[in-house]
């Protein structure tokens, strides 16, 4: 097939633009002719809570990938519409993740094109409001198909949107190549060879549940040996109610604190150098950490929310504990002793070959071939 990939890429970070590139990737892997439209620039500052949105080692620059998007200027829509019709796809493929692209998706759907399928990260932004959801829904009716993450979402969209075919599959890993060895991990991140070390890895927002797991930690028993590592960038003034939570329960030497976007090159360092990885989410819909945690061979103690589930498999490859239950998690990494770790992590060594970017490809195939069974499909909204 001929495609039309819209979305993220190099040279900018976070998981949009890493996804969306494994997608492209694996699209052209399996034999299929690939325009990639990337942005000149993701978002505006105000809404963006680190220094900079760019990370050029986050992914990789594809011989496909043109950037010719701007969200933030109404005027060069029509480009972008005009170039991606001259490609003449059998399909355009749209991420959906925020309202801040909404604009940017309605210059391009608008007027003849041909089927396209959204690839919805979420329902709405985190935390949306009544704005945020509108501008969700006016984006997604408007595609003929939606792929998402998790049955639980697919489900969801199947609801919402009743006459438009949906598919899902779990989000699998990036590459992450061979892990370097634990002590040589440990000793670059300075971390004690002899802790157990649980490890939180990713964007710190309030529905992530970080201050949870922090007093989660607190509670451990005399002799538990926990550490945990926070490593990931703060939204709003997180960081610092994370500093005096840590201070106000005494626990400085339980918590190591890695604050400010966590660079590719230190991935795998981090991951070498944990036991485990917790995902305390008070919500959420899906976690592109827990199959690269199971990636690296380690186990997930994650809450039941959204998709996550179908990844982490409980007494398995991880625990799995109710969401927003300090009591919970706390109790879950007691019981995590030496032995139980190995036999989960022996667990998620076994599956971390379920979820391939090839898998993923085929199966947003399957959809891309309900909505255009046949060449050059051109649809007037």
């Amino acid at each position: 097939m001929r495609l039309t990939v819209f979305g993220s890429g190099h040279p900018y970070r976070g998981g949009i633009a890493r996804t969306t590139t494994d997608l492209v990737d694996a699209f052209e892997s399996r034999g299929h002719e690939v325009l990639f439209l990337t942005p000149r620039r993701q978002y505006p500052m105000w809404l963006f809570p680190g220094a900079d949105d760019r990370d050029p080692d986050a992914c990789r620059r594809l011989d496909c990938a043109e950037p010719i998007l701007d969200p933030l200027q109404p005027f060069s829509w029509p480009g972008s519409r005009r170039r991606a019709l001259e490609h003449s796809a059998d399909a355009w493929i749209l991420p959906y993740w925020t309202w801040a692209w909404a604009g940017l998706w309605h210059g391009v759907l608008r007027g003849r094109r041909p089927p396209v399928v959204a690839v919805a990260h979420n329902p709405a932004d985190h935390g949306a409001g009544i704005l945020q959801r509108a501008a969700a829904r006016s984006i997604l009716r408007r595609c003929d198909a939606v792929f998402t993450h998790a049955r639980i979402l697919e489900e969801e969209f199947a609801t919402a949107y009743p006459d438009v075919p949906t598919a899902s599959h779990p989000l699998p890993p990036p590459e992450l190549g061979k892990l370097p060895p634990r002590e040589e991990a440990r000793r670059q991140l300075d971390i004690p060879v002899d802790r157990k070390v649980a490890l939180f890895l990713g964007l710190i927002r309030p529905y992530k549940g970080v201050d949870l797991l922090i007093e989660a930690i607190s509670r451990q028993p005399g002799g538990s040996n926990w550490l945990l590592v926070v490593a990931g960038e703060p939204w709003e003034d997180l960081g610092s109610a994370l500093k005096q939570q840590i201070r106000s329960l005494g626990i400085e030497d339980q918590v190591k604190l890695r604050l400010g976007w966590v660079p590719e090159i230190e991935v795998p360092l981090l991951l070498a150098a944990a036991d485990l990885v917790v995902l305390p989410y008070r919500s959420g819909s899906q976690s592109a950490v827990a199959p690269l945690a199971l990636a690296a061979g380690l186990p997930v103690l994650s809450t039941r929310v959204g998709g996550i589930p179908e990844v982490v498999q409980d007494g398995i490859n991880g625990v799995l504990v109710q969401p927003g239950s300090v009591d919970q998690l706390a109790r879950a990494l007691e019981q995590l002793d030496k032995e139980k770790l190995a036999a989960l992590a022996a667990g998620a060594r076994q599956s971390r070959s379920r979820l391939t970017w090839d898998g993923y490809a085929a199966a947003l195939e399957g959809l891309l071939r309900r909505v255009a069974p046949s060449e050059n499909v051109i649809r007037n909204q």
